[in-house]
């Protein structure tokens, strides 16, 4: 039987699959309807400040998925490795993903910056109580 904790991580990397397709599911058309020419001069702030903030922000969520979580998967991993995928672990995971699940969706629709702010800074929270279980276990 896998390890418990792997679940969430499957979870968070589909979901980050679904931003990818929220991304360019906005992305194509914003671009056509204000006629943005695939110019290679152009830098990316170029690019993205020629389409409206909401059409962005689905793009700027997609990124930040690669970024933090990089952290959860490998500590993640090195849990279920060690054998203490289960139990609390297992359950933050889960609170992990959730918290980010959240993020995505206020970044997305919303971008109201206090709020993401927070959920943010709650999923960091749990992501150091993983990392510091995971040190406890490897050290």
């Amino acid at each position: 039987m896998p390890s418990a904790i792997l679940q969430p991580v499957v979870v968070l990397v589909l979901w980050s699959m679904v931003m990818w397709a929220w991304l360019y599911a906005t992305r194509i058309p914003a671009m056509r309807k204000a006629k943005v020419a695939l110019d290679p001069s152009l830098t990316t702030a170029e690019l993205s400040g020629r389409l409206p903030p909401p059409v962005r922000w689905k793009a700027d969520n997609y990124n930040h998925l690669m970024e933090q979580p990089t952290l959860f998967y490998a500590i993640a991993l090195t849990l279920a490795v060690a054998g203490h995928g289960d139990g609390l672990n297992a359950g933050l995971a889960w609170g992990y993903v959730g918290l980010r699940v959240i993020h995505s969706l206020v970044q997305a629709t919303s971008n109201v910056i206090m709020l993401r702010w927070a959920v943010f800074m709650v999923a960091s929270l749990v992501l150091l109580a993983l990392a510091v279980s995971a040190a406890q276990v490897v050290f």
